[in-house]
């Protein structure tokens, strides 16, 4: 479960057992580490559970019967909801034919242990101190004392340090219930909570306000509506709101990344543009706040760099060298190339022109600190040794790698951050047409073809039709085939007779499992199905590589590459509950019908919760410009998808509905003064 900076992670039953990595989490740090509901001392038996939204789930179970009895007469039903805390309902029903006597008991205890701890398995016991008064739990972080959490409930329970109780007599077919509240304290005070059902920030209604100004997306098939649905709740529960200028922007994906990520929420971002092109520029400023102004080895921070991450837990000074963490080499052009983008569908001229200084000194970090070695190719080496190895989106040790498996030796310069930055060029150099200033405009484009045609003398592969997945620090050309080279077609950084030897090498069975792409071919010495970045498959790599397939749809096969992908991707989402995860493994659909999860992956994650919404823009060849006002179509919806339809798409001042089943659209809402174009 999730919403905003809270998550929550327990069994099926709906019990956060010690010892695990469940708990009830907020900002960043656990504050439930023991949640366990017991009938008369045993645990009940599950029966289900449903999640109508992200922050709200119903658990059902029964009381064990009595031994020798086969059929249960009590049942139980716990009804959580999460936000700023956590409030949950437990009902007993007596559905036999006699009063029933029982205890009711919920064991409480909290480590205070920091998110990455308890990632990691290095989460201990003993951080809490438990006091009890006369209706009310105390749990107070033992070496934070400003850190904590109150109990409350209903229903007069007898209240001990580690649970609380209640004995009671439900009648026939009577029921009996109590609520239980869960209230953080920070810096020694209660965090106000928005749970109850009249306030305005209840998540309830948070989401229901969202949906009111967000499209509205269906389709002919009900899995992909439903996957579209899903995506809709989940990055609902994924916005981050701050109160200080009133806009929201995306956190990274539960349960380990709910926090502000400059590549993880940019990315997000441009693929939500289709649902909700406020989150962009909420995004974007949230981004520019913690642009680097200093030079800082232990987090990395340099002027006009944008940020990794940021933490709020209580190891957050401890994770990274800091609560603000700037290991990142792609999120600095994605944060220009998003601000053009967020133009073109409709953002505040004015609040995109208090942002150019922002993607200006960005710009300057990529020509300056980027390339340091002045090769013009922009590459990443870690400060010290504390940071991040590597610093693309792929950024475990072992992710890049050469196609014999040895490891390459940094300072790296990845494949796909150098098509970033081309686009990120051309973004800029569009923006400074709009502001007037065509010679920085003409100067960027120069700069971005010389950049597109020294990238295509230096990581073209001849010999084996793709693009070197980056250069090691001596300039040699990993030849790894890997899914970073798709990203390459998304940017439009790649040549047309390259994109055609290309098609044919994404499309083999050792990049195409059946269910996606894999973000290393099976070909390669370093492949695993079950490795993070060495074989797994992503849902948003998956969805960029359609994408920019979409992009050159005018060369053989690309579509057909594209429409096999994306139905593998939502077969794979479907097995997943209509949820995508952040990624599965990368098993041959041959070898297993399903996909096999990955243990630790987020979910809902952000960018994997998108990508649904980037596959329906890049078939729908969807591109608004509204300062130019027009729409660009561009549909050929695959037949299985039937006829999709966003209604109440807002670009700037015009709303508009499409709908469009294979080649055919209908636009409805266009402006007179707009242009329509179809191809």
């Amino acid at each position: 479960m999730v919403e905003a900076s809270t998550f929550c992670l327990s069994d099926s039953l709906g019990d956060i057992h010690a010892g695990t990595s469940h708990g009830l989490f907020y900002r960043d740090a656990r504050v439930l580490s023991r949640w366990e509901l017991s009938l008369d001392g045993r645990a009940p038996e599950q029966l289900s559970v449903m999640l109508p939204e992200a922050f709200r789930a119903r658990f059902v179970a029964r009381k064990q019967p009595s031994p020798g009895v086969a059929d249960a007469t009590v049942l139980v039903v716990r009804r959580r909801m999460i936000g700023s805390g956590m409030r949950e309902s437990i009902t007993v029903h007596n559905l036999g034919d006699e009063d029933t006597a029982m205890t009711v008991t919920l064991a409480v205890d909290s480590d205070f242990a920091d998110l990455f701890a308890v990632k990691e398995g290095r989460a201990g016991s003993g951080g809490c101190e438990l006091n009890a008064t006369d209706s009310t739990l105390h749990l107070t972080d033992r070496h934070d004392h400003g850190r904590g959490l109150t109990v409350t409930a209903t229903g007069d329970p007898v209240v001990h340090a580690g649970s609380l109780n209640w004995r009671l007599v439900v009648p026939r077919h009577g029921t009996w219930q109590t609520v239980v509240h869960c209230q953080p304290v920070l810096g020694h005070r209660t965090v106000a909570m928005n749970l109850d059902d009249d306030d305005q920030d209840n998540p309830t209604n948070k989401i229901r306000q969202w949906r009111a100004t967000a499209t509205t997306l269906t389709a002919g098939g009900p899995s992909l509506t439903a996957i579209l649905q899903r995506t809709e709740s989940d990055l609902g529960a994924l916005r981050m709101d701050d109160p200080a200028d009133h806009t929201a922007y995306v956190a990274a994906g539960a349960p380990w990344f709910m926090a502000l990520f400059g590549r993880d929420s940019l990315l997000t971002s441009w693929m939500a543009l289709l649902l909700d092109s406020h989150l962009a520029m909420g995004t974007l400023r949230q981004l520019a706040k913690l642009q680097g102004v200093t030079e800082d080895p232990v987090t990395e921070e340099e002027p006009g760099r944008i940020m990794h991450e940021m933490r709020h837990g209580p190891g957050g000074d401890q994770v990274l060298g800091g609560s603000v963490y700037y290991g990142s080499v792609d999120a600095t052009p994605l944060f220009v190339m998003l601000l053009a983008e967020a133009r073109r569908w409709g953002a505040d001229a004015a609040a995109v022109r208090e942002l150019l200084p922002a993607a200006d000194a960005a710009l300057a970090w990529i020509d300056d600190y980027g390339d340091a070695d002045g090769d013009g190719f922009v590459e990443y080496r870690r400060k010290t040794d504390r940071g991040l190895a590597n610093q693309g989106w792929k950024d475990s040790w072992d992710a890049i790698s050469f196609a014999d498996g040895h490891l390459a030796d940094p300072p790296i310069a990845l494949c796909e951050v150098q098509a970033y930055v081309y686009a990120a060029r051309l973004g800029r150099a569009d923006l400074a047409d709009a502001h007037g200033d065509p010679e920085t405009a003409a100067r960027l484009r120069a700069r971005a073809q010389e950049l597109k045609e020294r990238f295509d003398d230096a990581f073209w592969l001849p010999d084996r039709g793709w693009y070197a997945l980056g250069l090691d620090g001596a300039k040699r050309p990993i030849d790894a085939l890997s899914s970073n080279t798709a990203h390459c077609l998304w940017t439009g950084i790649a040549e047309d007779d390259r994109v055609t030897v290309l098609i044919e090498r994404l499309g083999n069975s050792d990049m195409d499992s059946g269910f996606g792409l894999r973000t290393l071919s099976s070909a390669m010495g370093r492949f695993n199905p079950m490795g993070y970045h060495t074989g797994s498959i992503w849902p948003h790599d998956t969805a960029i590589a359609v994408a920019g397939l979409l992009r050159y749809r005018h060369i053989p096969g690309a579509r057909e590459l594209a429409e096999r992908l994306s139905a593998g991707l939502l077969e794979a989402i479907l097995e997943f509950g209509s949820r995508p995860p952040e990624l599965f493994c990368g098993f041959d659909r041959a070898e297993f019908r399903s996909p096999l999860p990955y243990p630790t992956s987020c979910s809902p994650q952000a960018w994997s919760s998108a990508a649904p919404l980037l596959l329906m823009r890049s078939f729908l060849g969807l591109e608004p410009n509204v300062p130019q006002r027009t729409l660009t179509l561009a549909a050929r919806i695959p037949e299985r998808a039937g006829r999709v339809r966003l209604a109440d798409l807002r670009l700037g001042s015009a709303t508009v509905t499409i709908e469009a089943e294979g080649a055919e659209v209908k636009v409805e809402g266009l402006p007179q003064d707009w242009q329509l174009i179809q191809s």
